[in-house]
């Protein structure tokens, strides 16, 4: 038999899952701050990873913090069971900067699992079954949060996935009716992302959090996307003024390392300890080493100006863009920005061009015709102006 050696980039095509026909496929050998490198190229990071890179990349601080950690252990033991430090001075530190009622964490691995865990805890608290979530809201892949989507093309193949799940409109004041004394939850993203970075009207929020004071369902916000600054607040939730009874996180909440969370109050996140006890369980959530990094990352979200300047730097990417013939509307919640060309084979397009630019955007699930700018909190303005530039001569290329 003739024998073959194969390249890393064969290797990762015969053995490594993919979930769509044609990945990025880019060999990154090493990243550092806003930019990623392949053996021959740098590549600014215009999306931080999907909104994970916040402090951006191998920030020495989280590094250290990592490595420190994983020389005193790794896994002890299934979540919950033993204090270790990294989490409980990590939980103290994030509820510090949260409202009253949101003062007990409960870390998992990912955001989909905190948004499934929102919603089994809704459920448990209330008795009741019935979940209200958004249009072109996305709240993960795994089936519970499936569930939570309207798309029928992203469902259809799945099912039977949880039933009695019905969706409001964003935005839409008239769909709230949908909530009624049988809703276990609302579950919704402050500034939906997927959905292409639509943010609420003046009122919605509050008149939501109304109409679930009204029924007695518990109003989850998702902030997996949004949150750790990438609004310009800590939390997007604390730009409207409107305080969640839950509250999800994951992405940049683990400094680069895999982490997700729920946050709510002591007496909300009883309920796991009877009928049953061990009510939700997680070998992995909370890991002592990703919860290193989250802290260390944390204390740099508080003591940096990053978070202060966003809307700022915002503003700039807003003011540099806006005037391009091929922009029809750019729509920005701080450093979450959604270039809207109206069409989508143009964005789609752009976000080649802007590859051969040495410049990595993406897409939206559920706003084809717009592309995403989202970079590491922590950019400077000379690394902004070379994005800027960059996604101008490929809008010129158009």
């Amino acid at each position: 038999m003739e024998s073959r050696s194969y390249t890393l980039r064969d290797l990762f095509f015969r053995h490594v899952g993919q979930t769509s026909s044609s990945p990025l496929g880019l060999s990154i050998v090493r990243a550092e701050g806003v930019f990623l490198y392949s053996e021959d190229k740098r590549y600014l990071d215009f999306i931080s990873g999907v909104s994970v890179s916040n402090v951006g990349h191998c920030r020495r601080e989280v590094v250290e913090a990592i490595a420190r950690q994983a020389e005193n252990y790794a896994h002890l033991m299934v979540y919950g069971e033993m204090i270790e430090s990294p989490q409980v001075l990590h939980a103290k530190l994030l509820t510090s900067i949260l409202p009253e009622s949101l003062d007990c964490v409960y870390y998992v691995n990912s955001g989909s699992e905190a948004n499934e865990a929102a919603i089994k805890l809704a459920k448990r608290i209330t008795g009741r079954r019935h979940l209200v979530s958004c249009r072109n809201a996305y709240h993960g892949s795994t089936q519970g949060a499936l569930s939570l989507m309207d798309s029928e093309d992203f469902k259809n193949s799945f099912r039977p996935l949880l039933p009695m799940v019905e969706h409001i409109v964003f935005n839409d004041m008239d769909s709230l009716s949908v909530i009624s004394d049988q809703t276990a939850a609302v579950i919704i993203e402050p500034v939906q992302g997927e959905g292409g970075v639509q943010i609420p009207v003046p009122g919605f929020l509050e008149a939501l959090r109304k109409r679930c004071n009204e029924t007695g369902a518990l109003l989850i916000f998702d902030e997996v996307q949004t949150g750790f600054g990438r609004t310009g607040k800590m939390f997007a939730f604390q730009k409207f003024g409107v305080v969640p009874d839950i509250l999800t996180l994951a992405k940049a909440l683990g400094g680069g390392m895999p982490l997700g969370a729920m946050v709510t109050s002591q007496q909300k996140m009883s309920f796991w300890q009877t009928d049953p006890p061990l009510g939700h369980i997680t070998t992995f959530g909370g890991h002592p080493v990703s919860c290193a990094a989250a802290l260390a990352s944390l204390r740099l979200l508080l003591e940096k100006d990053w978070v202060g300047d966003v809307d700022r730097k915002s503003k700039k990417i807003y003011d540099a863009l806006i005037s391009h013939p091929a922009v029809k509307e750019i729509r920005a919640a701080g450093l979450l920005l959604a270039v809207d060309l109206g069409d989508a084979e143009k964005a789609k397009k752009v976000l080649y061009l802007l590859l051969d630019e040495g410049v990595i955007t993406d897409w939206f699930l559920f706003q084809p015709t717009s592309f995403r700018i989202a970079p590491p909190l922590c950019i400077t303005d000379e690394e902004l102006d070379l994005g800027i530039d960059a996604v101008r001569r490929a809008l010129d290329k158009l």
